[in-house]
Protein backbone atom coordinates (compact mmCIF):
# COMPACT_ATOMS: atom_id res chain seq x y z
CA UNK A 1 0.00 0.00 0.00
CA UNK A 2 2.55 2.38 0.72
CA UNK A 3 4.35 1.84 -2.33
CA UNK A 4 1.58 2.16 -4.75
CA UNK A 5 0.60 5.54 -2.65
CA UNK A 6 4.15 6.90 -2.81
CA UNK A 7 4.58 6.04 -6.51
CA UNK A 8 1.52 8.17 -7.05
CA UNK A 9 2.35 10.69 -4.59
CA UNK A 10 5.83 11.27 -6.47
CA UNK A 11 4.28 11.02 -10.29
CA UNK A 12 2.28 14.09 -9.50
CA UNK A 13 5.28 16.25 -10.17
CA UNK A 14 6.27 14.61 -13.47
CA UNK A 15 2.49 13.93 -14.92
CA UNK A 16 1.16 16.62 -17.59
CA UNK A 17 -1.28 19.21 -15.60
CA UNK A 18 -3.39 21.56 -17.05
CA UNK A 19 -6.18 21.19 -14.25
CA UNK A 20 -4.21 18.81 -12.42
CA UNK A 21 -7.33 15.74 -13.15
CA UNK A 22 -4.97 13.50 -14.79
CA UNK A 23 -2.47 13.44 -11.92
CA UNK A 24 -4.84 13.23 -8.90
CA UNK A 25 -7.61 10.77 -11.12
CA UNK A 26 -4.89 7.50 -9.75
CA UNK A 27 -5.93 7.99 -5.94
CA UNK A 28 -9.40 7.23 -7.29
CA UNK A 29 -8.92 4.79 -9.92
CA UNK A 30 -5.55 2.73 -8.08
CA UNK A 31 -6.80 0.39 -6.23
CA UNK A 32 -4.10 0.98 -3.30
CA UNK A 33 -2.66 -2.41 -2.27
CA UNK A 34 -2.76 -4.11 -5.63
CA UNK A 35 0.72 -2.94 -7.08
CA UNK A 36 -0.98 -1.63 -10.05
CA UNK A 37 -1.18 2.53 -10.38
CA UNK A 38 -3.85 3.43 -13.06
CA UNK A 39 -4.74 6.59 -14.72
CA UNK A 40 -7.82 6.28 -16.11
CA UNK A 41 -9.26 8.35 -19.15
CA UNK A 42 -8.75 7.98 -23.19
CA UNK A 43 -6.37 10.53 -23.12
CA UNK A 44 -4.09 8.70 -20.34
CA UNK A 45 -2.13 6.15 -22.53
CA UNK A 46 -1.36 8.89 -25.38
CA UNK A 47 -0.46 11.60 -22.76
CA UNK A 48 2.20 8.64 -21.33
CA UNK A 49 3.80 7.63 -24.42
CA UNK A 50 3.88 11.02 -25.77
CA UNK A 51 2.18 10.65 -29.13
CA UNK A 52 -0.45 13.07 -30.96
CA UNK A 53 -3.10 11.55 -32.59
CA UNK A 54 -5.56 12.05 -34.78
CA UNK A 55 -7.14 13.06 -36.76
CA UNK A 56 -6.75 16.63 -35.64
CA UNK A 57 -9.37 19.38 -37.12
CA UNK A 58 -8.07 23.01 -35.93
CA UNK A 59 -10.31 25.36 -34.19
CA UNK A 60 -10.14 28.82 -34.90
CA UNK A 61 -11.72 30.95 -31.75
CA UNK A 62 -10.30 34.55 -32.73
CA UNK A 63 -8.36 36.37 -35.04
CA UNK A 64 -4.91 35.41 -35.05
CA UNK A 65 -4.91 33.00 -37.09
CA UNK A 66 -3.62 30.49 -34.73
CA UNK A 67 -5.37 27.00 -33.87
CA UNK A 68 -6.65 27.79 -30.19
CA UNK A 69 -7.76 23.62 -30.22
CA UNK A 70 -7.83 20.76 -31.89
CA UNK A 71 -10.97 18.18 -32.03
CA UNK A 72 -11.20 14.77 -34.01
CA UNK A 73 -14.71 14.02 -35.31
CA UNK A 74 -16.28 11.26 -33.55
CA UNK A 75 -16.59 7.95 -34.79
CA UNK A 76 -13.63 8.16 -36.30
CA UNK A 77 -10.72 5.71 -35.70
CA UNK A 78 -7.69 7.44 -34.36
CA UNK A 79 -4.44 6.58 -35.69
CA UNK A 80 -0.51 8.34 -34.47
CA UNK A 81 0.58 11.52 -36.57
CA UNK A 82 4.29 10.34 -36.17
CA UNK A 83 4.12 14.13 -33.81
CA UNK A 84 5.67 13.95 -30.51
CA UNK A 85 3.34 15.99 -27.58
CA UNK A 86 4.66 18.94 -26.39
CA UNK A 87 4.10 19.60 -22.31
CA UNK A 88 2.78 23.01 -20.50
CA UNK A 89 5.77 23.04 -17.90
CA UNK A 90 3.68 26.18 -16.47
CA UNK A 91 2.46 24.06 -13.21
CA UNK A 92 5.07 20.63 -13.32
CA UNK A 93 8.22 21.82 -14.85
CA UNK A 94 9.00 18.09 -14.94
CA UNK A 95 6.10 17.35 -16.65
CA UNK A 96 6.12 14.60 -19.80
CA UNK A 97 5.55 11.36 -21.61
CA UNK A 98 7.37 7.94 -19.23
CA UNK A 99 6.28 10.09 -16.60
CA UNK A 100 6.72 6.70 -13.99
CA UNK A 101 9.86 6.05 -15.74
CA UNK A 102 11.54 9.39 -15.16
CA UNK A 103 9.92 9.87 -11.55
CA UNK A 104 11.31 5.94 -10.75
CA UNK A 105 14.94 7.27 -11.44
CA UNK A 106 15.20 9.78 -9.68
CA UNK A 107 12.68 8.47 -6.36
CA UNK A 108 13.34 4.92 -6.51
CA UNK A 109 15.46 5.05 -3.17
CA UNK A 110 12.99 7.02 -1.47
CA UNK A 111 9.75 5.25 -2.26
CA UNK A 112 11.81 2.11 -1.10
CA UNK A 113 12.72 3.79 2.04
CA UNK A 114 9.12 4.55 2.53
CA UNK A 115 7.64 1.37 2.22
CA UNK A 116 10.36 0.01 4.57
CA UNK A 117 9.42 2.61 7.19
CA UNK A 118 6.18 1.76 7.29
CA UNK A 119 6.97 -2.32 7.75
CA UNK A 120 9.45 -1.32 10.54
CA UNK A 121 12.48 -2.52 8.58
CA UNK A 122 15.55 -0.11 8.66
Amino acid sequence: MAIDKAVIDYNLQYTPWETGTLAKSAYGATEIGSGRVVYPGPYARYLYYGNVMGPNIPVFEDNTGIPTRFFSPPGQKKHLTGKKLTYSTDVNPLAGSFWFERMKADHAKDILKEAKSVAGIK
